[in-house]
């Protein structure tokens, strides 16, 4: 009798060990497991985006120029007559790179003389000159083409491009561009004040009319030499 007391206390002390090491497993377990990660949060302001947007798409942005003749003094004497006897690069508009292989996107009014050269200066002062133009007939629309090889080691940046179609009227842009022909990657912020607009661009005294459909409207100051630059959202 005394043997059995004994051997059902041995089996309790046997058992009740397993019961306490079977609890305290698990909770190492959980003490072992690392910890699940916070969702970080960002904070986003309009300084923010802009400053953003413009390291982003700024490189890609370009001026381009056209060679036009300079006026240059001749002298006869006590007399002074103006000549034609030099050329210089004159800035007449902007766009941006969409391929790393040369393509640019401008508007077609910015190149639409056949008769000039075009040269092409990225950000970094690179300049390019313009092998090929392709004009769009029926919208302001142009697409040049340079070759990168002309600067070893300067590497053209593409834009990502987005899709017009799922702009909403409100929505917050950026325009970058060569303000007034000579400030490079000036940028103005506004937001989308329209879209699917029709308008007529130039005028009688300008030489040339044209009617645009499905244009987008924004309050983002658009300055004469901007035409062909980048219109960034968000």
């Amino acid at each position: 009798m005394r043997k059995l007391i004994i051997l059902v206390l041995i089996l309790l002390v046997i058992l009740f060990g397993i019961s306490a090491v079977s609890k305290f497993i698990p909770q190492l377990n959980v003490s072992q497991t690392p910890p699940i990660a916070e969702n970080k949060v960002r904070v986003v302001t309009e300084e923010s985006v802009t400053i953003e947007g413009v390291k982003k798409v700024g490189p890609s942005v370009v001026t381009i120029t056209e060679e036009v003749p300079q006026q240059s003094p001749l002298s006869f004497g006590p007399f002074f007559i103006r000549g034609e006897d030099s050329r210089g690069p004159s800035s007449i508009g902007s766009g941006f790179v969409v391929t790393s292989d040369g393509f640019v996107v401008t508007n077609k009014h910015v190149v639409s003389d056949t008769g000039v050269k075009y040269e092409v200066v990225t950000s970094s002062d690179k300049k390019y000159s313009v092998k090929q133009i392709y004009r769009d007939s029926l919208n302001d629309i142009a697409i040049i083409k340079i070759d990168p090889a002309e600067n070893i080691g300067n590497k053209l940046i593409p834009v990502e491009m987005g899709n017009s179609d799922k702009l909403e009227v409100g929505q917050f842009v950026i325009a970058i561009g060569t303000a007034l022909g000579q400030f490079r990657n000036t940028v103005t912020t506004g937001v989308v004040s329209g879209l699917g607009r029709g308008i007529t661009a130039g005028s009688e005294f300008e030489g040339y009319i044209e009617k645009l459909d499905n244009v987008i409207q924004t309050s983002a100051a658009i300055n004469p030499g901007n035409s062909g630059g980048p219109l960034v959202n968000s």
